[in-house]
């Protein structure tokens, strides 16, 4: 273990809603999404951290935590014995505590039993982000920095910045003012086509963290964010270090992948986030040796392709996609399209650009493109989905207003 893993408590923050991934999270938690396929947003932190030599981790969860924390029992499990755990901690009511108000509220509400002893540095990361990161890169320079918290960011597009929070620095990387969701973002002096935004990604030394959240805990106009409260707060008189995302380098990666991170938070920012991985050469490559993503592995059977009828067109064909194992294209077209485990298409149906979730069953003659289709949901034969939107809404079906259709668990399709 490297020596900077040392002291070092880590807080994976993993009870987020994710409203605006509505109906999709109405029954998961967002860090339970699946994502390309075999895994879940959380598997990307957390295979971060396991690669960086982090393995002491504590997992907040909150809201419809179910299946997350199964997911993290049967896949996350490190090695008691070389004092190596993932800890799933869910929120306490009990101890005369309510929900989690915020982010902060969740580390004040864990800390003393999270860091009893451990007087080093308290890495706080998100769970429901896309990238890779060898986080030893970015302790060594908050540690080389004298820095008290260090926030990663990334340069991003100067006019798509707006949706995030961004962060002004002066030539040192020291953070001189957050902005949240600005609708100017300021340049950043690097690049003025892009501005600087904030990763949720933080590291702060313990003893500037207590006092922190001891103050915000105390105030009671609060929202308890450490975005939106904390750190705005405290970088005039504390050493709040900006780490340049751009700068990580990750064994196995491609030049073009350098810097790639995405907040799949919305419908559309998922579903564009989902397309990146069939492309040709995709953004994000999922067969990195050097970096492999992580997950719970689950023995289901090799992906299967059935019928070669060329007289009828009835033949099992996947182009430019992602399938998992235990599918079944049965005389049915995919292109274009991530499928989780299980899924099967029957025959004569064609699916396009459309992300399928476990055990999807896609009935004979469909056509479908542009959509989202939640676990389980069976869609009955010669059913269209994608090509009318007010068909679609008429069905129940979200359209999103990128024209992406959602269609969750809970539609009924009338019979065909």
């Amino acid at each position: 273990m490297s020596p900077l893993a040392h002291g070092i408590v880590t807080i994976v923050l993993a009870g987020g809603e994710g409203k605006r991934l509505l109906p999709l999270t109405r029954r998961r938690a967002k860090p339970a999404m699946p994502f390309a396929g075999q895994y879940r947003l959380v598997d990307f932190v957390l295979t971060n951290l396991v690669h960086s030599n982090l393995l002491q981790v504590h997992v907040l969860t909150q809201y419809e935590s179910y299946s997350l924390i199964r997911h993290l029992s049967r896949g996350w499990t490190f090695s008691a014995h070389l004092g190596q755990y993932c800890e799933v901690i869910p929120a306490m009511v009990g101890e005369g505590r309510g929900w989690y108000q915020g982010s902060a509220d969740a580390l004040y509400q864990n800390m003393e039993r999270i860091t009893r002893g451990k007087h080093g540095i308290v890495a706080v990361f998100g769970a429901d982000h896309i990238y890779r990161m060898d986080i030893q890169q970015m302790i060594a320079e908050h540690v080389e920095a004298r820095a008290d918290i260090s926030v990663s960011v990334v340069p991003h597009p100067i006019e798509e910045s707006h949706a995030f929070g961004c962060i002004e620095v002066d030539q040192e990387m020291r953070i001189r003012r957050f902005l949240e969701k600005p609708p100017q973002p300021p340049p950043f002096r690097g690049d003025p086509s892009k501005a600087l935004v904030s990763m949720g990604n933080y590291l702060f030394n313990y003893d500037a963290l207590r006092d922190l959240l001891e103050a915000d805990h105390a105030d009671p106009s609060s929202r308890h964010d450490i975005g939106g409260d904390i750190l705005p707060r405290c970088y005039e008189r504390l050493n709040v270090h900006a780490y340049n995302f751009k700068n990580n380098l990750v064994p196995g990666q491609t030049e073009a992948e350098i810097g790639y991170w995405r907040d799949v938070g919305t419908i559309g920012a998922y579903w564009r986030a989902s397309m990146d991985l069939v492309e040709v050469t995709p953004a994000f490559n999922m067969y990195n040796e050097d970096w492999p993503i992580l997950t719970a592995r689950m023995d289901y059977p090799p992906a299967k392709f059935v019928f070669a009828d060329a007289e009828t067109r009835r033949m099992g064909i996947a182009t430019d996609s992602l399938v998992s194992n235990g599918c079944v294209i049965s005389g049915g077209h995919i292109d274009r399209c991530v499928l989780s485990p299980r899924v099967r298409i029957n025959s004569f149906s064609t699916v396009s650009e459309s992300v399928l979730f476990e055990g999807v069953d896609i009935g004979r003659h469909c056509r479908i493109r542009r959509a989202i289709i939640d676990k389980g949901v069976r869609v009955p034969p010669n059913t269209s989905i994608g090509y009318d939107a007010e068909v679609d809404r008429a069905s129940g079906i979200l359209v999103n207003a990128d024209g992406i259709s959602v269609v969750s668990s809970e539609v009924r399709f009338a019979d065909s």
